[in-house]
């Protein structure tokens, strides 16, 4: 069959089934899986949540949490918005993730629970790559997802967990912790588990009245 990257396929490879996407989003249109169905793409995914919200809420009222919810929510899309990660689901007091590349999305999450380390509130994240489904239009199915969301679980305060397969790409200004293994409850052990943080020497723009709301 000729190569879909560079011709048209002729007449005799008409019902030819075509190559699987890249999930770069750059195919040829006869390259793509036919539509209205699941759609098997490579991407990364990554969970952020603020650590023991249920605990803030009623250590200091429904009023400070929601604060702290609508400054985590905007944090989120102005730095995503940056870096070119997209939002693709709220979860009360967490989010999900999702790009193309590790680079981007691990950036995009170590900036975040940098920045909230000096905040009275800690965030935790989870991060894996890897082949997912895309259900529906919106919805990711699939390992990467399930290890994301599990990882951000395991994470301490202010912790992200890298998946093995999120370590490309990772940015010059992220430190890299050593391999570790981690016992997931429904998954087993996964193996080169990192937690990544950035580095000492990174400093973030101050970001004005953030701190005192709160």
């Amino acid at each position: 069959m000729s190569d879909p990257t560079t011709t048209i396929a002729d007449s005799s490879d008409r019902d030819a089934v075509p190559a699987p996407a890249t999930g770069l989003g750059t195919e040829r249109p006869e390259a793509l899986p036919p539509t209205g169905g699941p759609v098997e793409l490579e991407r990364t995914f990554a969970f952020i949540d603020i650590c023991g919200f249920t605990a803030l809420t009623e250590r200091h009222g429904p009023r400070r949490a929601i604060r702290a919810l609508e400054v985590f929510r905007s944090a989120v899309k102005e730095v995503a918005g940056r870096r070119g990660a997209r939002v693709a689901k709220w979860l009360g007091d967490g989010v999900l993730l999702v790009g193309v590349k590790p680079g981007p999305i691990v950036a995009t999450v170590a900036e975040l629970t940098g920045r909230f380390e000096s905040f009275s509130i800690d965030l935790r994240a989870g991060v894996a790559s890897g082949v997912a489904l895309l259900f529906d239009g919106d919805d990711y199915i699939g390992r990467p997802v399930n290890l994301a969301a599990r990882l951000c679980d395991e994470a301490g305060p202010g912790e992200l967990l890298a998946h093995p397969s999120s370590l490309d790409g990772v940015p010059e200004w992220v430190d890299i912790a050593d391999p570790r293994a981690i016992d997931i409850r429904g998954v087993g052990t996964i193996e080169g588990v990192c937690a990544l943080r950035v580095a000492p020497d990174v400093q973030f723009p101050p970001e004005p009245n953030r701190e005192t709301e709160l």
